[in-house]
Order: structure tokens, then C-alpha cells, then sequence
């Protein structure tokens, strides 16, 4: 059974078992004269058999799930011919890549050696066997959970009692997973980091001008180290960046200033939503328009005026994500300076404040830590954007600071590190991490800088 249809059932499952102890509790409860002389109300009974029957069953499964795909990898690698066992991780990934090929179907298996063909009927016995055991232990589980659930629910049993202290403890370890998911995501990128800075110097990374990670197989070919300058992909990220901000800060905060002081009702009523459906468009859309639309015109533009321009350039692409990024910074925008306290205006226009006088010494003020914060949220999508990137942007790692020359981000550089079957160990798949790991603290001095900034207006404020 595929996990998803597992987990659907384990659901029901807990249902069922949240009936059965709904009932039970009430038929206990008929002898005695009635729930009123039950400990807690039968639906506190019903609750305690289906977290007992679901929350062991879901342990299990997602256990299984974590651990199922490293020991299938060991057993199906470990039972390999002697002089095909691969001696590191990253080639090791890349046969069990092969192997998997070959079992689902997409490489014919007379085009490999029979070992791997052999590798690969195994490797599908093995996700089938894992599949079977894995279903019946986790209905097993539910089953015989939610029957001790059952059975010992008593007339002077405290359910409500276990049953918020139950989801004090679920509600606990899904914070403590939220936390620890990112401390392991800081952990692997820096652990993967220190190994890409054992195979290039952290000097040349930093301060390297030239971006060219076409690493070779074998040492006598061309280009074998590869050059792995970050300065390029950082300097195309903020020049595309700060085109689309550019674009949206003005544009989304003038429209929610608009929306939420001067404009109607019926005319707000049709305009926000409208406005808000730029959200719901797919980036690749963006993508088509600025590469077919956007880019071409720029060019046209640009030659009109005897000005070279590339078919592809960092205008494009940041005027097209600008636009993108409008409604977040308008809806976000909208939402706070409509939450300033109504006496607030009132105030100010009683004692003769225009209208405008009061957006700007009163109303933007007040509301002026939030329009940060969504302006910075808007820089965030900004610096995460891909699509776009690569459709309007190009590939080319330029280290330029013209808005009509072809530019590539860190985002775009990340994907195409870590696209293909490639060695996992490789100083070009584990520069992916460096970039993500410079990303990472970029974005984190961003935030403090921001942080910084809206602590200081609202002291000033208060």
C-alpha cells in the first residue's frame, strides 16, 4: 500500500476508534443514570482511543518512511559483485541512481551489465517487501492501540485529562520539529560547506570574480578545477532585485495607500481583488511574458535609441518580478495602515489635518514597522525567484552592473548545480551549498538590518 493511501487510512482508522469510544463511554454511562456521572464527556472518551490509535500508528509510519530507503540502498549495494561495490557515497548515489533506472523502466536493462540488471529485480522485491511489512505493521499498530485504547475506558477515567495532556505533548514536539528542522537545515548546508571549502579556498570563493563550475572528470581535461567566484551571482542577485523593487515598493504601496484612504468601496471592492490575482500567477507565466513580451521590447527599445542591449537582461527579468511581487507588497501594506486605530484619524482630522496631512505625519508613521515588514518579505521573493531568472535572465554568469546585459542569480545557480546525475561529493555540487549557506547569511544580516530599522521608528513613534 503507498503511503499516501496508508496514511488515509490510518485516519479512518483513528475515526473509527474515536466512534467505538464514543459509544463505549455512553453505554457505560446508561447504567449509571447518565453521562453526568462519567468523569468527562464522552467525547474527551472518544478523543483518547483515536489519538491512542492513530499517534503510535503515525510514529511508526513515519519512522519506517525515514529509515526504508538508507537500508534498501545498503542491502541492494551490499549484494553486489566485489569489484562493482563503489567505494564512496557519491558514486555509490549515482549506481543506486542507475539501479533505480533500470527498475522502474526508464533504462532497458540489457543496456547495463547483468549484475545491475540483477541489482535492480532486487531493488523492486525489496521496495514491494518493504511496502507490504510496512502496511501491515502500521494497521497492526492502529488496531491494537486503539483496542487497548478501548478497553480501558472506565466510568471514573479522567479523559479529558490525558487527552489534553496528549496534545499538550503532540503540540510541543511539532514546535521542537519546527526547530530542529532548522537547526538540521543550518547544520547540513554548513557541513557541506566545510567540505566545498576543503576543495576551493574560501579566499577565492569570497573574493572570486569569474563563476565557471564546469568541473572535468579526469584531471588532463580542460577546465578541470573550474573557477567558483561568488561575486557574479551576488552582484546579479541584487541588481535584479533591487530592479524589482524598484518597481514594486512605489507601485504596491501607492496602491494601498489609494485602496484603503481615498478609494470607494465599490471601487476598492473590485480593484483589491483584481490586484491580489497577480499573486495567483504562476511564475513560469511571469517567465513567458517577460521572455517573449518584455525582454524583446527592451531590446527593440534600447537599439531604437542606439543603445546595445542584450536578448536577454536583468531589466526584463526584475521588471517582470516586480510586477510579480506588487500584490504582496500592496495586500500586506493595505491590511496594516487599515488596522491604525480609526481615533487616530479622527484625531488628527479634528484638529485640521488634510487628508494628506494625515496619511503622512499620522496614519504612515504608525504604520510604518508592518509596511516594512511586508516591503521585506517582497525582497525575500525577490532574492528566492528562479523562474524568471533563468527565462528572462539567461545563464551567464556576468559580473556587470548594466540592467541590459545578461545576468544570472545565486537561486538559478543553486538549481543547476544540483540538476543531473552528477557526484554528490564534487566541488561543483557542493559549491550549491557554499551559495546557499552565503544566501543564507545574506538574507540574515537583511533581516537584522530591517529589524534594526522598524525598533527604531516605532520608538520614535511611541
Amino acid at each position: 500500500m503507498q503511503p499516501a493511501n496508508l496514511l488515509l487510512l490510518t485516519l479512518v482508522m483513528a475515526i473509527v476508534a474515536y466512534g467505538l469510544g464514543y459509544a463505549r463511554s455512553r453505554s457505560l454511562a446508561m447504567p449509571m443514570g447518565g453521562i453526568r456521572h462519567l468523569k468527562s464527556l464522552p467525547f474527551y472518551y472518544g478523543a483518547r482511543a483515536a489519538l491512542w490509535s492513530g499517534i503510535p500508528a503515525l510514529l511508526v509510519l513515519a519512522c519506517w518512511m525515514a529509515f526504508q530507503g538508507k537500508v534498501i540502498q545498503l542491502i541492494v549495494i551490499g549484494g553486489l559483485p566485489e569489484g562493482l561495490i563503489p567505494p564512496t557515497d557519491g558514486e555509490a548515489s549515482l549506481l543506486l541512481s542507475k539501479i533505480s533506472n533500470v527498475a522502474s523502466g526508464a533504462l532497458p536493462s540489457g543496456f547495463v551489465e547483468a549484475p545491475i540488471a540483477e541489482a535492480a529485480e532486487r531493488l523492486k522485491a525489496l521496495r514491494s517487501q518493504s511496502q507490504f511489512l510496512m502496511s501491515a505493521l502500521v494497521i497492526s499498530v492502529a488496531v491494537l492501540a486503539g483496542f487497548l485504547g478501548w478497553l480501558r475506558i472506565r466510568p471514573r477515567l479522567n479523559a479529558r485529562a490525558q487527552v489534553e495532556a496528549i496534545l499538550k505533548w503532540l503540540f510541543f514536539s511539532c514546535a521542537a520539529l519546527a526547530i530542529l528542522t532548522t537547526v538540521g537545515i543550518i547544520f547540513s548546508v554548513a557541513f557541506e560547506t566545510f567540505r566545498f571549502f576543503e576543495k576551493v579556498p574560501f579566499t577565492d570563493f569570497i573574493f572570486g570574480s569569474h563563476w565557471s563550475p564546469q568541473t572535468a572528470l579526469r584531471a588532463d581535461q580542460v577546465a578541470s578545477q573550474g573557477a567558483f567566484g561568488m561575486i557574479p551571482l551576488f552582484t546579479g542577485t541584487l541588481l535584479i532585485s533591487a530592479i524589482a523593487m524598484i518597481v514594486a515598493v512605489p507601485v504596491g504601496l501607492l496602491s494601498a495607500i489609494y485602496l484603503s484612504e481615498y478609494a470607494g468601496k465599490k471601487v476598492r471592492g473590485v480593484v483589491k481583488p483584481l490586484l491580489e490575482m497577480l499573486a495567483g500567477i504562476p511564475t513560469v507565466v511571469y517567465g513567458f511574458f517577460a521572455a517573449l513580451t518584455v525582454a524583446p521590447f527592451i531590446s527593440d527599445v534600447a537599439a531604437t535609441l542606439g543603445i546595445e542591449a542584450s536578448s536577454q537582461s536583468a531589466l526584463a527579468a526584475g521588471a517582470v518580478m516586480g510586477i510579480m511581487i506588487i500584490p504582496f507588497v500592496s495586500s500586506l501594506s493595505d491590511d496594516v495602515i487599515n488596522a491604525v486605530p480609526q481615533a487616530m484619524r479622527d484625531g488628527s482630522l479634528a484638529l485640521g489635518a488634510t487628508q494628506s496631512e494625515t496619511m503622512k505625519k499620522v496614519i504612515f508613521p504608525a504604520a510604518l514597522p508592518g509596511i516594512m515588514g511586508g516591503i521585506l518579505l517582497a525582497v525575500s521573493r525577490a532574492i528566492g525567484e528562479t523562474m524568471i531568472v533563468v527565462m528572462a535572465a539567461g545563464l551567464a554568469a556576468n559580473l556587470t552592473a548594466n540592467p541590459l546585459e545578461t545576468v544570472t542569480t545565486v537561486t538559478v545557480q543553486i538549481v543547476t548545480l544540483l540538476t543531473g546525475d552528477q557526484e554528490f561529493d564534487s566541488a561543483k555540487t557542493l559549491a550549491a551549498f557554499a551559495l546557499g549557506a552565503m544566501l543564507f547569511l545574506s538574507t540574515l544580516l537583511l533581516n537584522v538590518v530591517a529589524l534594526k530599522i522598524v525598533r527604531k521608528y516605532r520608538e520614535q513613534y511611541d
